[in-house]
């Protein structure tokens, strides 16, 4: 196959983009898929929608035909907002067609291999954004006049930092705490434990995720083989709980929080992530500018958000600096 040219017509990109326009609009949020499986999706949504948790006073008391109580309703909102993003992504249509040729070649053999189609090169494209969604999903910080995802919406990270500023992440609220001491191999597995005994009851309780680095959990494993190797229980190396929390304190390293500052402890269905996918304001098209060029032009929404942040929903760990 050396030497072979590979030739698809502009039409065929044109046509592929309309036919397979969810496919591709589905696929940047596909790629992001190691992160996003520890979160919750929130499709359908354009812009802004409240989001949050009711609570009331309203209880139970022995029968008695004339008391009555005033409900006091609370509803904490947050609010989840998804920013439209645009690409403008040129490039030549065979040279991309014959770089999946030589993967297809590598990965399947001559023998079972078909030409590269329009949707082999408009796909390629389109996983290629999921790479900067995930890298920014916790530090991306809004910047209307930016050029990068990162610039597209506030990741998690951002929106705590804003929260501690605002004093409704803290001491005093209950779902915060700051370590004194650097985490080491050492120490790894006592800071986990110190992390699970100080949650509220209620938030133990749950079935919770701790999204660290990966660094972190490197040294939770080596501090328990090293305190732990000749107990009959610890039976493997790659612990995916917390000690102490009878299996429900999982373990979540994800490579995009290696320079995180923070641990956050929450569950699943707090850590909110918004997209549209579901109405024509969404697009994708591909459009030739320039002689053998083409522009791959797509919009999305994307954004993040905690569902909630009291203390019985999330504690925010902040690391020794």
């Amino acid at each position: 196959m050396a030497g072979q040219v590979i030739s698809i017509p502009t039409s065929a990109l044109q046509d592929a983009a309309v036919k397979y326009r969810k496919e591709l609009l589905y696929m940047p949020i596909i790629g992001c898929n190691d992160t996003l499986q520890h979160m919750t999706p929130r499709p359908g949504i354009r812009y802004k929608e409240n989001v949050g948790a009711v609570s009331g006073n309203a209880q139970f008391a022995p029968y008695k035909p004339s008391r009555s109580m005033d409900f006091n309703l609370k509803v904490e909102y947050r609010t989840l907002e998804t920013f439209m993003g645009s690409v403008v992504a040129k490039f030549e249509p065979n040279s991309a067609a014959s770089t999946i040729l030589g993967y297809l070649a590598a990965t399947k053999g001559d023998g079972q291999m078909k030409a590269p189609s329009a949707l082999h090169v408009l796909t390629l494209i389109a996983k290629s954004l999921s790479e900067s969604l995930n890298d920014a999903i916790w530090s991306a910080e809004r910047d209307a006049n930016g050029d990068t995802t990162h610039d597209l919406f506030d990741g998690f990270d951002t929106i705590t930092t804003k929260e501690i500023a605002a004093g409704n992440i803290s001491v005093a609220k209950k779902n915060f705490m700051q370590l004194e001491e650097e985490i080491t191999t050492a120490n790894a597995v006592d800071i986990a434990k110190q992390i699970l005994f100080s949650l509220d009851p209620r938030l133990r309780s749950l079935d919770l995720n701790m999204y660290c680095s990966q660094d972190f959990a490197d040294k939770y494993n080596e501090a328990m083989l090293l305190t732990h190797g000749g107990i009959n229980y610890y039976s493997k190396y790659g612990q995916d709980t917390v000690e102490g929390s009878n299996g429900k304190l999982h373990l979540v390293p994800l490579f995009n929080k290696a320079d995180s500052q923070f641990i956050h402890v929450t569950p699943k269905s707090n850590m909110l992530v918004g997209f549209d996918q579901m109405s024509d304001v969404e697009s994708v098209m591909v459009k030739e500018y320039e002689p053998f060029i083409l522009s791959y032009i797509a919009t999305m929404f994307f954004g993040v958000q905690f569902e909630s942040i009291d203390y019985r929903r999330l504690k925010v760990v902040k690391l020794a600096a």
